[in-house]
């Protein structure tokens, strides 16, 4: 009897929905993260002679970019609403660095490697080192913070949560550089001489992150009074609709990028402003819980297929420069570049080395990568793909199997030093964090 192939599809996607359900509670304790498990399930999967979707990214460029765009954006709104400590100066001490301090510098270096290491033009050394800069909201689950409200907010997953929210929006000003590099480079008229640079400083860095920052804080406020206030007390946040956080990571994403702003970083700001209004409400807890099942749902299949891109030869076109270059970036640039950003701060030095490492590379990589070669051309896409592939597939790998026990280990000392000084900083940020 032979099998019917859109059947046996039907059976494979519910196997593997039940996966996403349940596995990430069984692999809480394991050095096996949920990300691991289903990119092998998906180079597993592509090995079958069963009617799969094409995964190759260089093929599906629009595909590809629509995809981790969605994904991306969900991952976003849910890590905002999560975050328990208020905005601040202070309190975000640990976020400016590594934004203003690590994110640059990782791009610096890993422009220049990519540019003597690797061989790539300016511009291609310029995106690859965008692309791979900012630290995923999506991959990094297992050294984020818990649902909020439940006090799992140390400086180590606050760092790394805040860090993914917002340099997701801020690695759009350096990919757009690379665009303007790459425009420069083929002799548009409109781009000679110096006044590509002043446009990208003006709208690209300075406009669009101004606009989202805005557009997220000004359409959040919005809402929040809307779900909070109007109407009978409670009206709105009584009907416990989950899927409002899809509708409001959709709203403040659209009207962003029509006024020309980074929908990622708009996003962001909205669900952190959405968190800072009646904080104990339980409904920030009803829209984290829809807005993860959402990201793990658009998770798995971008895994799946990234695993599937890796069985249909995703790394062929890797040189031995370019992993050479991926082994430098992950355990180097971006450790001693976020060491270098929290000299100073208050973080122990156990703290400093856990936040530096855990730099996730993953989904967001991808969706720049689509984006960039979308709009302008490139050479040596095989090529940078395969680098890129081959930096998440590390960084999955490194990160995976290295989060729980370091996080465990972290939990303990931190456990410890509480039960011996009874004056022991609480888990969540204080106002002198820096």
């Amino acid at each position: 009897m032979s099998l019917d192939p859109y059947k046996t599809v039907l059976l494979l996607v519910g196997l593997m929905l039940l996966g996403a359900a349940w596995l990430p509670h069984l692999l809480r304790r394991r050095m096996l993260s949920f990300p691991i498990v289903y990119v092998a399930m998906g180079w597993l999967l592509y090995q079958l002679p069963i009617p799969l979707p094409d995964p190759d990214p260089v093929r599906n460029r629009v595909l590809t970019e629509r995809l981790t765009e969605l994904v991306i954006l969900i991952a976003l709104v849910g890590a905002g609403l999560r975050l328990d400590t208020p905005p601040g100066l202070r309190r975000w001490g640990i976020t400016w660095r590594l934004l203003g301090i690590a994110m640059p510098l990782t791009i610096a270096v890993a422009a220049l490697l990519g540019h003597v290491l690797v061989g790539l033009g300016a511009a291609s050394a310029m995106l690859l080192a965008a692309v791979l800069a900012p630290t995923d909201p999506v991959l990094a689950a297992d050294v984020q913070v818990g649902p909020p409200g439940k006090g799992e907010e140390d400086r180590v997953r606050f760092g790394l949560t805040s860090e993914a929210g917002l340099n997701d929006g801020l690695g759009f000003p350096f990919t757009w550089l690379a665009l303007a590099i790459a425009a420069a480079a083929t002799g548009d008229p409109g781009w000679s001489g110096m006044g590509w640079f002043l446009e990208w400083l003006t709208l690209d860095l300075l406009y669009r992150t101004a606009a989202g920052a805005l557009v997220g804080y000004g359409v959040g406020y919005l809402l929040m009074v809307l779900i909070f206030r109007v109407g009978r007390e409670g009206t709105l946040t009584r009907t416990q609709e989950g899927f409002v956080a899809v509708a409001i990571t959709l709203c403040v994403y659209g009207l962003a990028e029509l006024v020309g702003g980074y929908g990622f970083l708009a996003v962001f700001v909205a669900a952190v402003a959405i968190r800072q209004y009646e904080r104990n409400h339980t409904y920030h807890e009803t829209l984290d819980l829809f807005a993860q099942q959402c990201e793990r749902l658009l998770m798995t299949a971008l895994l799946l297929l990234f695993g599937g891109a890796l069985a249909r030869g995703l790394l062929d076109a890797l040189s031995w420069q370019a992993a050479l270059f991926g082994v430098v970036f992950v355990l180097l640039v971006r450790p001693l570049s976020g060491l270098l950003s929290l000299l100073g701060s208050r973080a122990n030095w156990r703290e400093r080395l856990a936040i530096s490492a855990f730099g996730v590379r993953g989904v967001g990589s991808f969706y720049y990568l689509a984006f960039a070669f979308n709009h302008a051309a490139f050479t040596g896409r095989e090529e940078m793909w395969a680098t890129v592939g081959f930096v998440v597939l590390m960084s999955i790998l490194l990160h995976g199997a290295a989060a729980t026990p370091v996080m465990n280990l972290l939990d303990s000392a931190r456990d410890g030093r509480r039960r011996g000084d009874r004056h022991a900083e609480p888990r969540r940020i204080s106002e002198s964090d820096s």
